[in-house]
């Protein structure tokens, strides 16, 4: 009953792949992720949290991709939302499976930017608030980012949004495979620490 599920979705059709560092757990293309969200349903489990996979090729200093209404977490969520409408479905917002340097955030001269990356995690909680998700999990661990999440989740019309941060992972080992299911670890510039 209290059970959030976490699910990561790809790019592709009918694409069910193990992540090597976490026996049993899949990257799931968006269509095998609404059958794993009817699974969800049917087991009683009544929220999952998507975490979005990109290879390198998808991934822009920019992070643009973080907040395209058409990326694999915002069709996921209206795909996941036409099915089962009762599940309620969490995401993750952070610029790491984005960004070309594997970061939380955008990276100037060797440094994290709080500011501007605070500015692209609102337009990405928005993208996918419009794209019907329940819970904005913030996991970027930016200073500022949840007052500004939920100043503009109300301005657009979403004041029953809610946002869950889960950012106290810091550099752990522990975090290691995690890291590897969204592929993070292959892009990764520097230390997280």
């Amino acid at each position: 009953d209290d059970l959030i599920w976490p699910v990561f979705v790809r790019s592709g059709t009918d694409v069910v792949e193990e992540i090597p560092s976490m026996p049993g757990v899949f990257r799931r293309s968006v269509d095998r992720l609404v059958e794993a969200a009817e699974e969800a349903v049917a087991l009683g489990i009544p929220a999952i949290c998507i975490f979005p996979y990109t290879g390198i090729e998808e991934r822009t200093e920019d992070c643009a991709g973080a907040w395209d209404p058409d990326n694999h977490v915002n069709r996921a969520i209206r795909a996941i939302k036409a099915a089962v409408p009762e599940l309620a479905i969490m995401t993750d917002v952070a610029l790491d499976t984005y960004n070309i340097n594997g970061h939380d955030g955008f990276v100037e001269n060797g440094e994290i930017v709080n500011d501007r990356t605070v500015e692209a995690l609102v337009k990405m909680t928005l993208a996918q608030a419009d794209a019907g998700a329940d819970i904005i999990g913030p996991s970027d661990m930016m200073d500022g980012r949840i007052g500004a999440m939920r100043t503009a989740l109300e301005a657009a019309g979403h004041q029953n949004v809610m946002i869950l941060s889960y950012a106290a992972k810091y550099a752990s080992a522990f975090y290691g495979p995690f890291r590897d299911a969204v592929g993070a670890s292959a892009a990764l510039s520097g230390d997280k620490k």
